[in-house]
């Protein structure tokens, strides 16, 4: 029996009276107990169908043809065509969070800061099945234990803001199954959670569907998750189906040249040194007419590495108070005694979970945070510039060596500026040229990202995702730096355009000379772009080693734990969902006694195990017995 069945479905937009539509003819099933994912890029039309068939649609929207037939596994002979039901009926009302629950991309933007979990999903389960406030706090605290909170009574008093991402991404999954419905549907559950937690929640998920039988829309971007989770496939493009089916054909018997060029823009762990990804739509810089300076090949010997960081911590105080009494005092150490080089030429990829320190460990080399205690030297092959003695004008002049790709770039590009006033800004302050050298540079900047000079007149909100990531490329690379820090650049964009990027920052690279500290918690994106990989968790840096030797060889339990949780656009390399530790792979309980930091033994230390391989454990272990 197919719980959903779409049928030519269209939906259009109006906008200050233009109509468009957004959803072309589309057609498919959704099987009782089976999860059918929903592939496409942003814009593609897919979140766009979730809205219609939880009847949200934005009022701009609307259903101009088609079906969309629901039936209750409760009540089998009886059909809802949810496509011409009243938009606030309540019939409507009844299957949304009844009978259809629906979990969101960003769980902080959709749960109330103001109300505890708890009291959120009461209110879902009441809205359906009202029942004494007693019998529903027991309902709740046992669906909370059973989406893995610990203590679930204390977990229904707590604030959104209290949980981490994934306790948050939990919380929601509770609300949207509290009334046990037939078919579940994730909006990108995943998308902005760290693997080893994304695993934990995809198995949940998995868990939860076989106990209570019901069926998951999965709408997604990530082809390793899709491997991982879907019965069948539906890749949606510009509002059409392109190709749909099992998995077993999607994946192994392509046949769409959309498809195939989805699966090999893909970064994957088997991709020969040199092979390139296979972007949808080729964003190639201009070719400098005089290069700054010859391209470096990683490993040339050098006379000192170009950043030189040595024992570099950071502790934040954070303060509670209460009404009555006095407050709490606690101290967490971000960064914990950080040592490592990054020699010119190369890309250094820094890895690890939300909060390890590694955004910390940026704004410290860049100078937006002073740190407890360490050194930062640079050495531009002139002079060693001790980074943290600078101040005032010394440090204005030393800013432009040091450059920052940011992960999100609606909110680091002013909404205010257009393209043309974004790249004059930096020439500006920092006093590069008159007005027409800088206008003059400006339009090189958008050569060199592959950018139209006629875009120079618009504002930010204007462009798709990876068109702003290439204008934060471009003001980047604005004043000639040594060092640019790319913090998550690709993490918010889509499969085709997280491979544009990739490949116009490796071509930058190649063609400028330029040194990267590449930080992302994708390791398939960190084994395309890096060198060497430094591996961080809780603060430290737990493994260090050349890519290959990483990947291949790796030694400590939570560089193994990252690389078990990746997954695969590969049916044949399925993840292993029991092996995500409960804890996160950065739970300290979990690992071997050598690589424990114990606070009455000795200190733990970065053992050399030869070719630039170091990795953090108790003096003396035996660590190569874990290689």
């Amino acid at each position: 029996m197919n719980i959903l069945e779409i049928n030519d479905l269209r939906i259009g937009f109006t906008i200050h009276g233009f109509a468009r539509d957004v959803v072309k003819g589309v057609d498919f099933r959704i099987p009782a107990g089976k999860t059918v994912a929903l592939v496409g890029e942003s814009g593609s039309g897919k979140s766009v169908i979730s809205q219609a068939i939880m009847g949200l649609l934005p009022r701009a929207g609307a259903i101009t043809g088609g079906s969309i037939l629901f039936r209750d596994p409760q009540t089998p002979d009886a059909v809802i065509d949810i496509a011409t039901l009243p938009a606030e009926g309540k019939e409507i009302r009844d299957l949304r969070g009844g009978r259809i629950g629906m979990i969101f991309q960003e769980p902080m933007s959709s749960l109330s800061p103001v109300h505890t979990i708890g009291n959120q999903i009461e209110e879902a389960l009441l809205l359906h099945r009202p029942m004494p406030k007693p019998e529903a706090r027991a309902l709740i605290e046992a669906m909370l234990k059973r989406v893995g909170f610990k203590d679930p009574v204390r977990a229904y008093d707590f604030y959104p803001f209290e949980l981490s991402g994934g306790l948050r991404q939990r919380a929601m999954l509770a609300m949207a199954l509290i009334c046990q419905p037939a078919l579940l549907i994730a909006d990108e559950p995943t998308t902005a959670l760290d693997v080893t937690i994304q695993a934990q929640v995809l198995d949940l998920m998995r868990d939860l569907q076989a106990e209570m039988g019901m069926a998951i829309l999965l709408i997604t971007h990530d082809l390793g998750v899709v491997a991982n989770m879907a019965d069948e496939v539906v890749v949606i493009y510009h509002g059409e189906i392109m190709e749909s089916g099992p998995a077993e054909d999607i994946f192994r018997r392509p046949q769409h040249p959309y498809l195939k060029a989805l699966l090999q823009a893909s970064p994957h762990f088997d991709m020969q040194e040199g092979e390139r990804l296979v972007a949808l739509r080729e964003a190639r810089p201009r070719a400098p007419a005089a290069p700054k300076s010859a391209p470096v090949q990683p490993g040339a010997a050098q006379q000192a590495p170009l950043l030189s960081v040595r024992h570099v911590t950071k502790t934040y105080t954070t303060h509670s108070s209460r009404f009555f009494g006095k407050g709490t005092t606690s101290t967490v150490t971000a960064v914990n005694d950080v040592s490592f080089d990054i020699e010119r030429g190369e890309c250094l990829g820094l890895v690890g979970e939300s909060g390890c320190g590694k955004t910390t460990l940026s704004k410290v080399i860049m100078r937006a945070l002073t740190p407890d205690s360490g050194e930062l030297r640079f050495d531009d092959g002139k002079d060693c510039t001790d980074i943290l003695s600078l101040q005032g004008e010394e440090l204005r002049r030393f800013r432009p060596k040091l450059q920052m790709i940011f992960q999100d770039p609606v909110s680091s590009l002013s909404p205010r500026m257009t393209v043309m006033n974004i790249l004059r800004e930096p020439l500006i302050i920092h006093e590069r040229g008159d007005g027409a050298e800088q206008k003059a540079r400006v339009k090189a900047l958008m050569d060199d990202v592959g950018l139209d000079q006629r875009f120079l007149s618009r504002y930010p909100h204007s462009f798709s995702g990876g068109q702003r990531q290439r204008i934060g490329i471009a003001r980047a690379l604005a004043l000639d730096p040594e060092l640019i820090i790319c913090d998550e650049p690709v993490s918010a964009l889509d499969v085709s355009v997280q491979a544009q990027i990739l490949n116009l920052l490796k071509d930058l690279q190649a063609e400028r000379g330029l040194t990267f500290l590449f930080i992302s918690h994708n390791l398939a994106v960190v084994n395309y772009m890096a060198d060497r990989i430094a591996v961080m968790a809780n603060g430290r840096i737990v493994e260090l080693a050349p890519r290959h030797t990483l990947f291949t060889a790796p030694v400590h339990p939570y560089t193994k734990a990252l690389l078990k949780s990746v997954p695969f656009a590969d049916l044949d390399r399925k993840l292993d969902f029991k092996l995500a530790a409960p804890g996160g792979a950065s739970d300290t309980r979990h690992w071997p006694a050598g690589f424990k930091p114990d606070p009455e033994g000795e200190a733990l230390t970065h053992l050399d195990l030869g070719a630039g391989h170091l990795v953090l454990a108790k003096p003396g272990a035996d660590v190569r017995e874990f290689a």
